[in-house]
């Protein structure tokens, strides 16, 4: 195997393994003893699934709303029960700028039409807002709304 497919396939496993819940961990090792397949393809696969089977509900619209919607959230939660305030405040950052972005876009909405690739733009945008590398809302707040 490839010397950075391997690297992608341990990235990928050190991912699940720091979300033994969500991910199912143990489920996917028992996978991988009994097929002898690394599970991650099994985790890939499941995510691909998923995936395939919102999108074809909901269309890209839907991946959209979720990519902003999801994450936070679990995020936001976790942050009220850890005793630091700054994720606190970063993750109420994040849905003032979404709430603001919500308004703009229902009010605009034959805007969305208009615009090639709109919800890959806005996926790729609400990303940038609660990535923590990026942390964009924090930009976005001090930049616009304050």
């Amino acid at each position: 195997m490839h010397p950075q497919a391997e690297q992608l396939i341990q990235k990928v496993d050190d991912f699940i393994a720091g979300y033994p819940n969500i991910c199912q961990y143990d489920r996917l090792r028992e996978l991988e003893k009994k097929t002898g397949q690394p599970k991650v393809y099994f985790f890939v696969l499941f995510v691909g699934v998923i995936t395939s089977v919102i999108f074809g509900l909901g269309g890209m619209k839907l991946v959209s709303d979720l990519m902003g919607f999801a994450y936070p959230a679990y995020m936001s939660f976790k942050a009220i029960d850890s005793p630091d305030p700054t994720d606190d405040t970063q993750w109420l950052t994040y849905w003032c700028i979404f709430a603001l972005f919500s308004i703009t876009e229902n009010v605009m909405s034959f805007l969305v039409e208009w615009i090639p690739f709109y919800y890959v733009i806005k996926v790729a945008f609400f990303t940038w807002l609660y990535h923590p590398k990026f942390n964009g809302a924090t930009l976005m707040y001090k930049q616009i709304v304050q």
